[in-house]
Formats: C-alpha cells, sequence, structure tokens
C-alpha cells in the first residue's frame, strides 16, 4: 500500500506502549514518515535515540511529562490485551485500561492536544455468529477486555463530541508478526509448538475462523487514518477469515513443523467466527500487503533465530 504520509512531517505524536509488540512496528513508520516520536512504557524500547518516558500510566506525573502541549496527536495502544487474564482479573485490566485512557483523554483535552487514536479490537462487537462485523454493528463484549475496550471507545466518542477532538477507534483483528516472542496468543503458540515438536493446543474443534493481519499491516492502517484524520470507529483486518485448523495448516507450510494438534475445552468467551468488513478503511486507501504464509514465517524466522 502507498501511503502518503506528508501530515506527519514534523508532527510531534506520542505513542503509549509503544516498546511493546506493535509500537515496534508503528514508531519505525512514523519516523520514517517524519514524525517526531515520543514513547511512554513500562520498559525502555530497543532503540536509544528515542524520546521516551519510562513509566507506568497509572502514575499521574508520568502522564504529566508524556502529554505535554506540543504535541500534535496521540496513539494509545498501552493496554493490558489478554482475554483469558481479563476474566480472571477483570478489576486490574479495567484499571489499565479504561482508567488509563481516561486520564489520557483528559490530560489531552487540559493541554490542547487534538489528536488521540486507540488501538481498539473486534472484540467491542461479541459474537454475532457468521455475520460480517461492520462499524455499525451493535456493540456486545462477552469478555472484560472487550468491555473495556467498549468503554474506551465510548470516551473517545464523548470526549470527541464535546471538545472537537479528533478521536479515532481502530478496531485491530488478531495481530501477528515479527516481535512478538513474548506474547501469549495462538501464532506464538504455534511458534513455540514448532520448536519444541510438542502438540499445540487448539480450542474446541479447530473450526472457529478468525482473521489474522500482521503488524505491518496495521502500522500503514494507522499512519492512513491520522492522514485522512479519521474519526470514529474503523476496523483493521486482513479482510479474510480462516478456521483455526486452516492457521495450523499455514504455520506447518510456514515452519516445515508437523504440529500435532491437541484439541481442548474451549473457554468462555470463544466465538464461533469472527468475519469482518475493512471497507471503510480500503475506501480511504487500505490496502493489506502481507500474505498469511510469508508473514508467518517472517514470525518462524525470528523464533528460530532465538532458538538457535
Amino acid at each position: 500500500m502507498v501511503v502518503d504520509n506528508s501530515s506527519l512531517q514534523d508532527a510531534r505524536v506520542l505513542v503509549t506502549g509503544g516498546s511493546g509488540f506493535i509500537g515496534r512496528s508503528i514508531i519505525p513508520a512514523l519516523t520514517a514518515a517524519g514524525a517526531f516520536v515520543r514513547n511512554v512504557d513500562l520498559q525502555s524500547p530497543d532503540r536509544t535515540d528515542l524520546d521516551t518516558v519510562v513509566g507506568d500510566l497509572r502514575d499521574p506525573d508520568v502522564v504529566e511529562r508524556a502529554v505535554t502541549s506540543d504535541l500534535d496527536g496521540i496513539i494509545h495502544l498501552a493496554a493490558k490485551t489478554s482475554v483469558l487474564q481479563s476474566v480472571k482479573h477483570p478489576a486490574v485490566v479495567t484499571q489499565h485500561n479504561v482508567d488509563v485512557t481516561t486520564v489520557l483523554l483528559e490530560r489531552a483535552r487540559a493541554v490542547d492536544v487534538p489528536r488521540f487514536l486507540l488501538a481498539s479490537t473486534n472484540a467491542v462487537t461479541g459474537d454475532v455468529g457468521t455475520n460480517t462485523i461492520t462499524e455499525q454493528t451493535p456493540l456486545q463484549p462477552l469478555t472484560p477486555y472487550g468491555a473495556t475496550k467498549a468503554a474506551c471507545e465510548m470516551l473517545l466518542s464523548g470526549y470527541g463530541a464535546s471538545y472537537g477532538m479528533q478521536t479515532c477507534a481502530l478496531r485491530l483483528t488478531n495481530v501477528y508478526g515479527t516481535g512478538m516472542a513474548e506474547k501469549d496468543s495462538f501464532v506464538p503458540r504455534l511458534m513455540r509448538a514448532a520448536l519444541s515438536g510438542e502438540q499445540v493446543q487448539v480450542y474446541g474443534d479447530g473450526a472457529q475462523r478468525r482473521d489474522l493481519v500482521n503488524v505491518t499491516d496495521v502500522a500503514a492502517a494507522v499512519l492512513m487514518a491520522w492522514r485522512n484524520e479519521v474519526s470514529g470507529p474503523m476496523i483493521v483486518g486482513s479482510g479474510r477469515s480462516i478456521s483455526v485448523l486452516d492457521m495450523v495448516t499455514a504455520a506447518r507450510e510456514a515452519t516445515g513443523a508437523e504440529l500435532p494438534v491437541k484439541h481442548v475445552e474451549a473457554k468462555p468467551g470463544e466465538m464461533p467466527a469472527v468475519i469482518v468488513s475493512i471497507q471503510r478503511a480500503m475506501d480511504l486507501g487500505y490496502r493489506p500487503q502481507v500474505g498469511l504464509v510469508d508473514g508467518l514465517r517472517e514470525v518462524w524466522d525470528e523464533f528460530s533465530a532465538a532458538a538457535s
């Protein structure tokens, strides 16, 4: 996808959670487009040339140092993203996701930061069976994680309408790609099973369908949303849903490993299908570029190199 990043030239952008999986792809894309990037994260980034505030966004002093009046906008990635952990510890996830977003929005309002982009999730819509999810699908999350992101979207809507802030919730599908070695989602579990020769656990019968989008495509979509000053929700995915068992087949092709499957009981909140429309993003120029097997091969190369 060719993206006109002219509006990012010399823009001052705060990325929260920039040392994490998605942030490590978005920050280089922003800097390549000419933006000045500040990162705020619990951990220092790999690179030493990046303006970074290290600390917990639940700390008001950290928020004050990170969100300053010279910013042109905020890209808010920092969150607790584990669905299973949200079921176990809903109050903790609410604190990290909803409370932190509230504080960031209020600080942005107070110092006149005009843009706020949120990494949200298709999980805000809950189970719609095999129907296609669009930006108009009603919000009905099935888990505390999805509920926190739905709440964050409502906060963005309120701040956008009340204070003229340009707010956008990017509803990401299942993001995968290089840099996810510390994640516990299905793709890294596939990679670890390929390395160890052990079975990979599949919840239920494995027929449930998911949309996997590469982190490189997500970074391009974020830049596109900034350039177009997108407001409201926008779904970002590959636009192609496949079964979990088909993911295993693709991983076998990418890794060359046997990847034997062990079926286990499905977890609460497991949706039978995630089928999304990315038409709004495509109308603005978004085109997913990374095929699944090629993307999984890049992840495998990283995992196998780290293990050698």
